[in-house]
């Protein structure tokens, strides 16, 4: 594939002098420990943390290359080892080479003495297709051919609970109390606690070379929603992968639990809202025509795209049965496939001005990888641009109230049917890869098929 070639000649590049920016960043940094990681399916670090002169005298041999196995990249999120598929019992669960990244070496400021070192899993010496960075990448070669780039800002929300995550988990999960007790959408009194845990936060980031453009409260109890500056595609998820590593260890040591799930509460939902703008020869091209909504003829053929590619991907955006709970009517997460004109009630959103104008994707929940999620909505804009589609008419009031527009999916076991019979989706991302990820779907299905839910036993104990 053409993104396949174009990202092996940057690895070989990589390759032939591997160890001299990590060298460099170890001698400044007086760096001990390097974690050597790998961003699996569900968007988590996963490798190995080395001593750091081991793993720079192995990576300047040339002798060694690091692997891990296989499974990381995978399996669900209860790291279940699969019967069948790419990396199961079946195949041996056989490890995979990976290709470290050093010129993106990384000062862990939340780990004292820490660096870290992406890596990209590669197969016959080839980045791995099923690997979550390939599976954009593609996208992002694919948009290229078009003559076009994106510049992407990410938005993200948490929930925040009092306590740490060993308190949380000694508690089963339960009776946990919020962070923050009411509705604090922009607040500026915050609870002390919080105060100190968000400042704390944007500053080991900051120091990391991962700033933040601002941290505030959100609706729900607890909620925090961090918004990061506009960059390059894949840069901006490398830096969340990081930031969700960071969020994780500034919580502990303010004695705080946080979350990423979409709907960690009955009534509360947490999205990854995805900020996309287009270029041409360093030039914006989603808006310039004088309309009601601004956009461009091209601007149109990518929402046009996004409303008919979303609806088959939702195992991209919302990877597990939890996801599909945030999805309430007038709940701010959009319901219906919709797009307006600064309209925060669809799943596209127009925003800014001028030829500046952007799209604000608001369907993928907190707890997507962002390299898949955005990795869909490349692939709609890409189609709808090719296809020369049409967009409908925007929608300027509640577009909850819209009767003809398609539904976003109620549950997983609703989107997989859809995904897995979909020509469209095979077409924009490969078969192999959809096949992959709608297997692990399926293990996160299963798990939730064969475990009693505590909303079970509330309705049906007495009644049944």
């Amino acid at each position: 594939m053409r993104a396949t070639r174009s990202r092996t000649d940057r690895a070989v590049a990589r390759s032939a002098s591997p160890v001299g920016p990590l060298r460099e960043l170890v001698d400044a940094h007086r760096i001990d420990t390097v974690l050597l990681a790998a961003v699996d399916v569900q968007g988590r670090l996963k490798g190995k943390a080395y001593d750091a002169q081991v793993l720079l005298e192995r990576l300047g041999s040339g002798r060694i290359s690091p692997e891990v196995c296989g499974y990381v990249i995978g399996t669900d999120l209860g790291m279940t080892a699969p019967q069948t598929g790419a990396f199961s019992w079946d195949s041996g669960f056989g490890d995979v080479m990976l290709l470290p990244d050093t010129q993106h070496a990384r000062v862990l400021p939340w780990m004292p003495g820490t660096a870290v070192v992406l890596a990209d899993p590669i197969e016959n010496g080839w980045p791995h297709p099923l690997a979550p960075v390939t599976v954009l990448d593609e996208q992002l070669v694919q948009l290229a051919g078009l003559g076009l780039s994106a510049a992407v800002g990410i938005e993200t929300e948490f929930v925040a609970y009092e306590g740490t995550a060993r308190d949380a988990a000694a508690a089963g999960w339960r009776g946990l109390g919020p962070a923050t007790w009411d509705n604090r959408d922009y607040a500026l009194d915050q609870p002390g606690p919080v105060a100190g845990f968000g400042r704390h936060l944007a500053r080991v980031l900051a120091q990391a070379g991962l700033p933040v453009e601002a941290v505030k409260l959100e609706g729900a109890p607890g909620q925090v929603e961090v918004t990061f500056p506009y960059g390059d595609a894949r840069a901006a998820c490398r830096q969340h992968v990081l930031f969700k590593h960071a969020v994780r260890a500034v919580a502990e040591e303010h004695a705080l639990a946080p979350t990423f799930m979409a709907a960690p509460a009955t009534g509360t939902g947490s999205g990854l809202h995805l900020h996309i703008s287009l270029h041409r020869d360093g030039e914006p091209v989603l808006g310039e025509d004088p309309d009601a909504t601004g956009l461009s003829e091209l601007g149109g053929q990518a929402v046009a795209g996004l409303l008919e590619v979303l609806p088959v991907t939702a195992p991209l955006w919302a990877p597990y049965v939890n996801s599909y709970k945030r999805f309430a009517d007038h709940s701010f997460a959009p319901t219906l496939f919709t797009w307006g004109r600064d309209n925060r009630s669809c799943a596209v959103r127009v925003v800014g001005h001028g030829r500046g104008l952007h799209l604000e994707v608001r369907v993928p929940g907190a707890d997507a990888n962002p390299y898949l999620a955005l990795a869909a909505v490349l692939a709609g804009i890409r189609h709808g641009i090719c296809a020369a589609l049409k967009p409908p008419p925007p929608v300027s009031g509640d577009s909850y109230l819209d009767d003809e527009a398609t539904p976003v999916p109620v549950s997983l076991s609703a989107a997989l049917d859809d995904f897995e019979i979909s020509a469209l989706a095979d077409g924009l991302l490969g078969r192999r890869a959809t096949e992959h990820l709608a297997a692990v779907a399926r293990m996160d299905l299963r798990h939730h098929n064969r475990h009693v839910t505590d909303a079970e036993l509330a309705r049906g104990f007495a009644q049944t």
